[in-house]
């Protein structure tokens, strides 16, 4: 799946059930990205310390930007929401 495939599915204009091979959020964000990259070693740990409850993808969509954004500020390395997404995406079409 391409970054733009992802980024659509989280953005609700795909489901999981309509992409077969898709990519769970835990392969994506695995135990040894999470922890390259913030002090979590799941996204589970890093979606509650943010205090969001979400535990599909459909409750991701309903995060707001701005919110998600700020929270991948201050518990990441990277910039934004989208450029953690990017290279979450990146490093698992790298090694697979």
């Amino acid at each position: 799946m391409s970054f733009d495939e992802l980024l659509m599915e989280l953005k609700g204009q795909k489901t999981v059930q309509e992409t077969p091979g898709n990519i769970s959020l835990d392969k994506l964000f695995n135990e040894a990205f999470m922890s390259k990259h913030s002090s979590y070693h799941s996204f589970g740990a890093f979606l509650e310390k943010g205090n969001f409850q979400a535990v599909t993808q459909e409750d991701i969509r309903n995060i707001p930007d701005e919110l998600f954004d700020r929270h991948v500020v201050r518990e990441t390395d990277f910039a934004n929401w989208d450029s953690m997404l990017n290279a979450a995406n990146s490093d698992y079409h790298f090694k697979n």
